[in-house]
């Protein structure tokens, strides 16, 4: 159950401003779901509606990551056409993940602090690793088993994304810079697109699954999601795309060791004695 109580109206002041600022952090790096998750956790009713609220937030949020995929379609030009090949593993990925949140609700739980914390670590020393790779892997030339390796990766995040999903665009971006493709805008362009797909599919998915009596969805909380989730993605796009990369690059670490830090602590509480 959820510790954080909120009444009718301060609840959807809350969701609001959640969703406006959850749009925005994923149109930069992703992990808007720490936002909107609790605040839903906490004005849904009855109880055991953590399921509930992943899914109404998953649905929600999808109109603002379609936006960030559009607001970004210029730094996507010039892009290796290989990059196209994601989208497959993405969407079966998220379909995968999503049958697994009916299955088996709490089986990521505890990996899910440890995967962001690696996914930060991995970006913050992307360049780095980019650099040594274009200069002794043989494939960089005709980069078979790169895209091979990547889109094993991404199938794998397509999972984590269609099953919760806090945290995916920061282990999108490490995937994709480990993959060579260097600036953090181009970056940022790929992750976005992959990013309305995973969510995308999971969000079809959950939809259909409330429409069939699987899941529980709080539509009206979720409409109100997504006319946040829009407005934040609008303006942080606008905003980023005219900040320096390394400014960009900075944010997103910060990002994803924060989130990291968060879902760390919410281990650790919910461990000890009358957590």
């Amino acid at each position: 159950m959820s510790g954080l109580v909120l009444s009718a109206t301060t609840g959807l002041l809350t969701l609001a401003v959640a969703s406006l600022l959850a749009g925005a952090v994923n149109a930069i790096a992703g992990g808007g779901t720490v936002l909107t998750f609790p605040v839903l956790d906490a004005i849904l009713p009855g109880p055991g509606h953590g399921v509930a609220a992943n899914v109404t937030s998953t649905i929600g949020l999808w109109p603002g990551a379609a936006v960030a995929a559009w607001s970004w379609r210029g730094e996507r030009s010039g892009l290796p056409s290989w990059t196209r090949l994601l989208v497959a593993p993405s969407v079966a990925g998220a379909a995968v993940g999503a049958l697994l949140l009916v299955l088996s609700p709490d089986c990521f739980d505890a990996l899910v602090p440890w995967l962001i914390l690696l996914a930060a670590v991995l970006f913050a020393v992307q360049p780095r690793v980019a650099t040594f790779a274009a200069a002794h892997d043989a494939s960089a030339a005709t980069p078979v088993g790169r895209v091979v390796v990547a889109c094993g990766l991404q199938f794998l995040v397509g999972i984590y994304g269609g099953y919760f999903g806090a945290g995916i665009g920061i282990l999108m971006l490490a995937v994709l810079g480990l993959m060579g493709l260097g600036d953090i805008r181009r970056l940022n362009a790929v992750k976005n697109v992959l990013g309305m797909w995973v969510n995308g599919v999971a969000a079809a998915l959950f939809a259909a699954g409330s429409w069939a009596g699987v899941y529980e969805v709080s539509w009206p909380h979720a409409a109100l999601m997504a006319v946040g989730a829009v407005a934040g993605s609008l303006g942080a796009s606008h905003v980023t795309r005219r900040l320096p990369a390394s400014v960009v690059r900075r944010i997103v670490a910060i990002i994803g060791f924060g989130l990291a830090g968060y879902y760390f602590w919410r281990r650790i509480a919910s461990a000890a004695p009358g957590g």
